[in-house]
């Protein structure tokens, strides 16, 4: 019998207009571009201004740059899915706004939540519906409005995130393409170094919830990387062990873009070159989970079919893993 994968036939992407560099940061918080590019690698973000802007504003101009270069019907569309952590609303699910917006009227949708690591978890998920035959067209979304949830008072983490979002089609083939192969983790003991304290049910909304602060990301960052650099690192050369890649046959290692150093450490690991690391956190900073389909939108001209990219992802929960993709287009 032949084996259907689920390959990746087209890529869409946006960020906002409004670019907050670290200059600007300079007047917000005590912290200077030198000290921030030191640690993190980042130069600018971008940031969704406006009132009653969500993050489903960043979904729809990302599924609408896809259909718009791949021509395809929204109608066609059968499964959307978005991974973000940063809503529009508890309920309804932001897929399912971004999805009437764009006339995927045909589609069901969902939201998945596991931070960074979402827009990977959702590759997997969505490729594992093409792969079983039951939809020909699904539609993942990673993306984050951070700005929302960010405190501009605390230096530790107003420089690191930034709004964005990116989208893949997926579609089935016969072809040695596609989604190959994907290791998946989580540890719940992360939640202790790296949450929002207030908002869930646990910590419903009040006025001294508010006043304390707690509706804005937490995060211990030294305790946080030395997770990150172990765990996307190993993950990473697992992946690339059990399917036979190396340095030599890799094309492209694609990060998640938390943090340069974290970057630097991965690509080490599995032996890969920095000629061959996607990385675009300079611009974008983190945009959780939009990093990732962002680095396919900006270098979609570069790839080529038949390229083995490894893409990989640390966040918040904890929760991260890998995904081995052989390319099936050129752009």
């Amino acid at each position: 019998m032949t084996k259907i994968r689920a390959a990746i036939t087209g890529v869409g992407g946006y960020v906002p207009d409004y670019i907050l560099t670290n200059q600007e940061l300079e007047t917000m918080v005590d912290t200077s571009d030198e000290w921030i590019t030191s640690r993190t690698g980042i130069k600018e973000r971008r940031i969704l201004k406006g009132e009653n802007q969500g993050v489903s504003v960043l979904g729809i101009k990302a599924v609408e740059d896809l259909l718009a270069k791949t021509k395809i019907d929204p109608k066609e569309i059968d499964l959307l899915i978005f991974a973000t952590v940063t809503a529009d609303m508890t309920f309804p699910a932001t897929a399912n706004i971004v999805a009437t917006a764009v006339g995927a009227t045909n589609a069901f949708s969902f939201d998945m939540s596991a931070a960074c690591s979402g827009f990977i978890y959702g590759l997997a998920t969505g490729a594992s519906y093409i792969q079983s035959g039951m939809y020909k067209k699904v539609v993942v979304i990673g993306g984050d409005k951070m700005s929302a949830i960010m405190d501009y008072t605390d230096r530790t983490t107003c420089i690191i995130f930034g709004d964005g979002a990116g989208c893949v089609l997926l579609e089935p083939t016969t072809e040695d393409v596609g989604v190959m192969d994907s290791i998946l983790k989580s540890d719940g003991n992360g939640e202790a170094y790296l949450h929002m304290k207030a908002g869930g049910s646990r910590r419903p909304a009040t006025l001294d919830s508010v006043t304390k602060r707690e509706h804005f990301v937490y995060q211990e960052g030294s305790a946080v990387f030395k997770f990150a650099v172990t765990n996307m690192a190993d993950v990473s050369a697992q992946l690339a062990e059990r399917n036979h890649l190396n340095a030599d046959n890799i094309q492209w290692l694609v990060p998640h873009q938390a943090n340069k150093r974290i970057i630097d450490a991965t690509a080490s690991r599995v032996g890969i070159s920095e000629d061959k690391v996607m990385m675009n956190i300079e611009r974008y900073g983190n945009t959780t989970a939009g990093t990732i389909p962002l680095l396919l939108w900006d270098y979609e001209k570069k790839l080529k079919k038949g390229d083995n990219l490894i893409i990989a992802a640390f966040g918040g929960g904890f929760t991260w893993g890998a995904v081995y993709v052989k390319w099936a287009y050129n752009s």
